[in-house]
């Protein structure tokens, strides 16, 4: 620490890490009364907490093999470009938040930093590829976990690793004013409502674009009252206002974050793509169908690898399938609708009641999570400074 300040590099590729960062900064913040600097990589939430990013976090929100190829020679530079930027800080500790494969591919090129390691949001080595943790024990001090079943795997492969909540239950997903936005929104009180939620990448929502829209030109075939709510972020606002223009029903297009939790208030059933926003609509209490799509060659590649039933997080806790799981082939227009439909139904009451064990396991009503993670990040800090040079 140098003047009595922590200095904290952070790096976040992707937006729900950049939600995650943002909140992390501010309980930091809050514990050490405001002494704290940061440096690093993140979007608009990171900013707002005082964050000058060394570069768009933007370029950093990409999937699958076949987005991420053409892309490589810029995503080498923007690595050396971190590392280079954490051993000129010389912090007393960096985060890295998600987006694991930036994160290694940083923290293996830091040269001078002697500085703690810790890596936010634990990769999922239990779904696939398991033998990964040698990697991450070798570039990370500690791993914090979103999920209570993560430490022990870790920890029985010496990995220190600290559960500390999943942040989606510090979001305010549960408080929106549903009247409030169909009013706003010229969507009258008998409307049935879907929410539409098709990613926060690009390739995301290009790729789930076609059966979300199929699925909904079907539905209103016995919903003539339908309307689509549709958030977003930023990066992808432009391209899912273009890709939803055209589509059966009116579809409301919400751009500001601080109307996502009243649109999902506002609607009777979703379909999600599979991530961190499944989570913020069970929060929500908003029966959904979770979905997703991967170019084919990276499905081939990954499903010989994947050791786990389920994606959604709700299923993985509950060990069955409470929310539906349509991916990939099964991720159809006629498949989403049907399932919307069983959803709109006793099946949607039934998926609201059955959440509500997961999202306990998951750390709603307890301490911040982000509060858990500032605090298991001091402790590193600590530990670093205590042990002898």
């Amino acid at each position: 620490m140098t003047d009595g300040f922590l200095r904290v590099f952070v790096v976040a590729g992707e937006p729900s890490g950049d939600q995650i960062g943002g909140r992390l900064m501010a309980a930091l913040r809050e514990a050490t009364g405001d002494r704290v600097r940061f440096a690093g990589v993140g979007g608009d939430a990171m900013t707002a907490q005082g964050l000058n990013s060394i570069f768009p976090m933007e370029e950093l929100s990409l999937m699958g093999l076949m987005e991420v190829l053409p892309h490589i020679p810029r995503l080498l530079k923007r690595v050396r470009q971190t590392a280079g930027a954490i051993d000129s800080m010389e912090p007393d500790v960096v985060v890295t938040i998600d987006s694991p494969s930036f994160a290694y591919a940083v923290i293996k090129r830091v040269r001078r930093s002697t500085a703690p390691k810790v890596h936010y949001v634990a990769p999922t080595v239990w779904a696939w590829r398991p033998w990964r943790v040698r990697k991450i024990k070798r570039y990370f001090d500690m791993m914090l976990a979103l999920l209570p079943f993560e430490p022990p795997f870790f920890e029985k492969a010496g990995m220190p690793c600290r559960f500390v909540g999943h942040p989606v239950v510090e979001y305010q997903a549960n408080e929106g004013d549903g009247a409030a936005f169909r009013e706003r929104h010229g969507i009258a009180s008998d409307d049935t409502v879907l929410c539409v939620l098709l990613g926060s990448r690009r390739g995301e929502v290009t790729r789930h674009a076609d059966p979300f829209a199929g699925a909904v030109e079907l539905l209103s075939r016995n919903h003539p009252s339908l309307r689509v709510v549709t958030p977003t972020v930023p990066g992808v606002s432009g391209l899912v206002q273009s890709l939803t223009a055209d589509w059966a029903v009116p579809v409301t297009v919400v751009h500001d974050s601080g109307e996502k939790y009243a649109a999902m208030a506002a609607s009777d059933a979703a379909i999600a793509a599979s991530g961190t926003v499944a989570l913020e609509v069970a929060l929500a209490r908003l029966p959904a169908v979770v979905a997703y799509r991967i170019s084919n060659i990276t499905a081939a590649i990954l499903r010989p690898l994947l050791n786990v039933r389920f994606v959604n997080l709700v299923n993985l806790i509950l060990d069955r399938e409470v929310v539906p799981e349509r991916l990939q082939f099964q991720c159809t227009a006629e498949i989403l609708a049907g399932e919307v439909e069983k959803l709109l139904g006793k099946a949607g009451q039934e998926q609201i009641e059955a959440v509500d064990e997961a999202l306990q396991q998951l750390g709603v009503g307890s301490v911040p999570p982000s509060r858990r993670a500032a605090d298991a990040i001091l402790d590193v800090v600590a530990a670093h400074q205590r042990a002898p040079a």
